[in-house]
């Protein structure tokens, strides 16, 4: 590998760290704003890209236990953020979904995010450099994805947090 290559990407891993605290930033703001804390901002943004889900389907895109989900899904329902409802097609089970009111107030939060990004991003770059950028971001998720499943199932060496209980 060039030292040029070495250098530009220790360059884009930096930029990407910078983008990554940002975020973390950006959500925790949401979260507090919203009255929840971090993983019930994540099920509320699934609901948002994704739309309606099972309880099943959520505890496992959250790596959450079944009680976990019910316990989350019960908060945020008190807060009027979700409406259980009878699955269309299959009465026995349960469809979660977004309120009127929570898609309201995440539209409030993140519309003026979404619209200078649009505008500034898309005056900034034509539509090659953005393909680009896309196919970026995915395979980078694909990585990011491939690497929180092996932590999750990782059983080796202690960590700091085994090391303090013991």
């Amino acid at each position: 590998m060039s030292s040029e290559m070495e250098k530009t990407l220790a360059d884009l891993g930096v930029a990407v760290q910078a983008y990554q605290a940002s975020v973390d930033d950006y959500d925790r703001e949401s979260a507090r704003l919203l009255g929840v804390n971090e993983t019930d901002l994540r099920c509320l943004e699934l609901l948002t890209t994704e739309g309606e889900q099972s309880p099943r389907e959520l505890s496992v895109k959250l790596a959450l236990t079944t009680g976990s989900v019910t316990a989350m899904l019960d908060r945020l329902a008190k807060l009027d953020l979700l409406v259980r409802s009878p699955h269309p097609v299959d009465r026995r089970k349960v469809v979660v979904r977004l309120t009127d009111t929570a898609e309201q107030r995440i539209y409030e939060l993140i519309g003026p995010l979404i619209e200078e990004g649009s505008a500034t991003i898309g005056a900034k770059y034509d539509v090659p450099q953005l393909e680009l950028v896309i196919d970026f971001l995915r395979t980078n998720t694909a990585i990011q994805e491939r690497h929180t499943e092996r932590l999750r199932n990782y059983r080796g060496g202690s960590t700091g947090a085994s090391q303090a209980r013991a």
